[in-house]
Formats: structure tokens, sequence, C-alpha cells
């Protein structure tokens, strides 16, 4: 029998079409590879890795590549019954550069707009509401806002995750390429975060949406949230959580491709949250030692390219913290 899913994570899974050749222009590139991603899919597949049974809400095309989704969700272990498809339209694709650093830019689309995908479809009357029976947490990035239908399916989610009383964490994950109209996100992203529980954002998005990379400030911004975390790659993690605040440097890694770091840290997050208990953030020293932990998981991550491949298992987390 499958376990109910904990973590319920809605939004885009789509293929990351990495640049094989670092350093190189859109032009220059000569070939690319394809890998599984989309920050609420490499999420749920990296709570599963972790041991925290997840489900994913998203929609594919009918199509070989959404296909080849489902089945790659599947055997990682995330639970696919939130999974609409629809032959009108395609699995979205994304065309990513990288620097000789590892660092990534989203180059694009290739031949189509970013409106034309399945993911944009997603119904908010097909949401299975068993799901939300059983579960603790609901995760979700800011692109599904940019498309009208995807949007109504989030404010549907957001209602149910309010009647079954889920915690709700959202990632802002900045993409201005996923928007026709960037200016709209200035709309409908505060409203988001005005319904949720922790926000997780990087410190470029922090800055763009906040004037600030100061976790106290935004936390007080967002007075009815438990909890900021502002990433900053290797530079570390400054939050405000609860009632505590503090800064965690990053660890020192060979970074491959940043891809999914940010969802490594949502996961190991999350994935600490079941450790300790939500009782664990009233207790400084706790905080610190989940801050380290998804820091870790997130660390590990960018050692490899793509996100679902290269994200590790609890065993891998644990191995990797006592070598330091």
């Amino acid at each position: 029998m499958i376990n109910p899913a904990r973590v319920l994570c809605i939004g885009e899974i789509l293929f990351d079409y990495l640049a094989d050749q670092p350093g190189r222009s859109l032009e220059q590139v000569a070939s690319w590879t394809a890998y599984p991603g989309g920050a609420p899919a490499n999420v749920a597949s990296g709570l599963v890795k972790l041991g925290i049974p997840s489900a994913l809400i998203s929609a594919v095309g009918m199509d070989e590549p959404g296909n080849r989704l489902l089945q790659l969700l599947q055997q990682v272990g995330v639970q696919t019954s939130g999974i609409q498809q629809y032959s009108t339209a395609p699995t979205r694709q994304v065309f990513v550069l990288r620097s000789d650093e590892g660092e990534r830019e989203f180059a694009g689309f290739g031949e189509r707009q970013s409106n034309e995908f399945a993911d944009t479809l997603l119904q908010a009357s097909q949401i299975p509401e068993k799901l939300f029976l059983d579960a603790d947490f609901l995760v979700l990035g800011t692109l599904a806002l940019a498309y009208p239908q995807s949007r109504e399916a989030i404010i549907h989610a957001l209602k149910m995750a309010d009647r079954y009383n889920l915690k709700i964490l959202v990632d802002i994950n900045w993409r201005p390429v996923f928007w026709s109209n960037p200016l709209d996100a200035r709309r409908f992203i505060p409203d988001l975060l005005k319904q949720v529980d922790f926000v997780k954002l990087s410190a470029e998005e922090a800055e763009l949406f906040f004037n600030t990379t100061d976790p106290i400030s935004i936390h007080s911004q967002l007075d009815s949230i438990e909890g900021v975390m502002i990433t900053d790659g290797q530079k570390g993690c400054s939050y405000s959580l609860g009632e505590f605040q503090g800064k965690i440097p990053g660890f020192a890694v060979n970074v491959v491709d940043t891809t999914g770091a940010g969802d490594a840290f949502v996961a190991g997050f999350i994935h600490q949250i079941y450790q300790y208990g939500i009782r664990g953030l009233n207790d400084p020293e706790t905080i610190q030692k989940m801050i380290i932990y998804a820091s870790a998981v997130a660390a590990l991550t960018v050692t490899k390219p793509g996100a679902f491949t290269a994200q590790p298992t609890e065993a891998e987390v644990e191995a990797f913290l006592k070598s330091f």
C-alpha cells in the first residue's frame, strides 16, 4: 500500500535542456542535454529521496516527454495522481545556459511562447481533494501565477490547504522569461505571500521584491507568516524563523550546476520540520541544525548536473555532514 503523501507540491514539471558547453551564448551552444526539472517537481523528488512521501500536482502534454516525466516521477516514488495530461499542448521545455562556474541563465523555450505549454492548462476542478486529507504541507513557486488557468488552480489549492490546515511554503523562484507581462508578478506575488506560512527566496529576489536582503525586515513586512529564509549560494542562508534570526554560511563544494539548488534547500528544510516537529522552530539551536541540513542538501545537489539526478538521499546527507 502506498503511504499517503505528506507534502503536496503544485506547479510546473518540465525538461531543462542544459547547454553541454558552459560559457557559451545561445547561438554558440552546439548541443544540449535534457534533464527533468521544474521547481515543484524538484522539491517533490527531493523529499522522496529524503524519505518524505510526496505528490506532485501539475500538467504535462500527452506526448513522449510528458509520458517520460510521469515515468520518472513514478520511478523516484513521487505520487502522480495529481498530474493532468493534455493533448492540446506540449510538455514544457526550457533551454538553460551555464557559466564556467556552473551558474545558469534561462534562455527561453525554443520556438514556442511561454503560454503554449501544458502546465499552463492545470485545471482547479481536476485537482484531487483527497490528496489534501493526509497532507501536512503545500509547496509552490510563483510561475503558475503567470497564466490564468494555472493561477486559478493555485488559488483553489490554497483554499483547500487552508480548509485542511496544511502549512504552506512558497519559494518565489522568480523567472521573468515565464511572464508575458512581468508587471503582473508585482500584483500576484505579493497577494500570494499574504496567504502562506514560510517564504524562501534568493538574495536577488529579496532585493527585487522587498528592497532588502534582511530577513527580519521581510518577516516584519509579512507579519502573518512564521518564517523567511534567504539563500545566497555559497554565501549561505540568512533567516528569521519564529522569534529567532541568524545566518549559516554555505558549504564549499565543487559547483557543476546550480539548477535545483533552492528546491533542494526547500526539501531539506521540510525534512527537518518532520525530524524535529514544528515546535523545533521555538529553539534557536534546533533552527540552526535545520538550516545547516537544508544547506547540505543544496550543496550536494550542485555537485552534479540536473536537479532530479543530483538530489541526495538521507544517508548521503548524513555522511556529508559528518565529513565537515
